[in-house]
């Protein structure tokens, strides 16, 4: 019994110094960076697919894929194989100095990995990284700073995405006025409203489907059954994040990007003019924080959420 008890009393005397598991694991390698919650794949971010960095695969709450495989695979049930260029999750914009960095095209420019600033895990994941924005000649036309900051609460997970885009210091960059932009994800095909499963959009002032289509608003909700379970993807548009609320470029068949950019081809802008122009040395940042959740957005309550990261 003594030495029992002397055990016990040792086990306490140390309790202060055992660090507790790292809820996040991060794991780097050649390609990229492997972040793990509770031991089990949640998603990479690699450095390269097709002309820029993604994060893919991108696993939800219940161990199911939430974007879709295509490309990076064979398309599978549900999945078409169109438009290449829409890899899982990515940043990127159609029209940056007139060159294309949206499509995957003989011309399109590349998003180049410049570096890792910070790979950590813990009680959150961190990753942040630079990039170059490089055209075909080579010449480069801006450069950005991603930061991504990976949380859970056990039922659900989100990551927050702050990028901000700097001019050269010895010219301009001008993002051009175009749909074909600029942050966002391609939902997994069950979940799209053209798969007749269910699926659905819903933006902040209660628009859906092909109504909330270039609107504005504070957040945008895509949801739909992915192995027969209803499951979600809410991008919240912080207050800060440059244009606010910024618009949306979210389709019914998958497609679900953030655009401050597009006002032309949106609805009521054939008058208006979206691009912008960064003078040397000059920057903008987008934040967006993107949810992974069960149900609906009601289900989910995306608007609270929204509210609790407006804060």
């Amino acid at each position: 019994m003594l030495r029992i008890a002397a055990v016990v009393a040792l086990l306490l005397a140390l309790a202060p110094f055992v660090q507790a598991a790292d809820k996040f694991q991060v794991e780097r390698q050649d390609d990229g960076v492997t972040v793990k919650l509770d031991g089990k794949l949640l998603t990479r971010y690699l450095i390269k697919s097709g002309h820029k960095p993604i994060l893919w695969p991108v696993i939800g709450p219940n161990g199911e894929e939430m974007t879709r495989a295509y490309p990076m695979r064979d398309a599978g049930p549900d999945e078409k194989s169109d438009h290449i260029h829409h890899r899982s999750f990515w940043f990127t914009h159609g029209n940056v100095n007139g060159v294309d960095f949206w499509a995957e095209t003989a011309d399109a420019g590349d998003i180049i990995h410049r570096e890792f600033v910070k790979v950590e895990g813990g009680d959150t994941a961190t990753i942040v990284t630079k990039n170059d924005w490089i055209d075909r000649e080579g010449k480069k036309h801006c450069e950005d700073e991603r930061t991504f900051v990976f949380h859970s609460d056990g039922k659900r997970w989100w990551v927050d995405c702050d990028i901000t885009v700097f001019a050269p210091k010895d010219r301009e960059c001008v993002f051009g006025d175009t749909k074909e932009g600029s942050f966002g994800v391609r939902v997994a095909g069950s979940m799209k409203v053209t798969a007749d499963k269910g699926g659905e959009i819903v933006n902040s002032n209660g628009e859906k489907n092909a109504e909330a289509w270039g609107k504005p608003a504070a957040w945008v909700d895509y949801h739909g059954p992915v192995n027969g379970k209803t499951v979600g993807v809410a991008i919240l548009n912080h207050p800060s994040s440059f244009r606010h609320p910024t618009h949306w470029h979210v389709r019914t068949y998958g497609l679900f990007t953030a655009n401050p950019f597009g006002l032309h081809d949106f609805p009521g802008g054939k008058e208006k003019n979206g691009s912008h122009t960064l003078q040397p040395g000059e920057s903008f940042t987008l934040r967006h924080r993107v949810l992974f959740h069960d149900g609906d957005e009601k289900q989910a309550n995306i608007a609270a959420a929204y509210a609790e990261y407006a804060k």
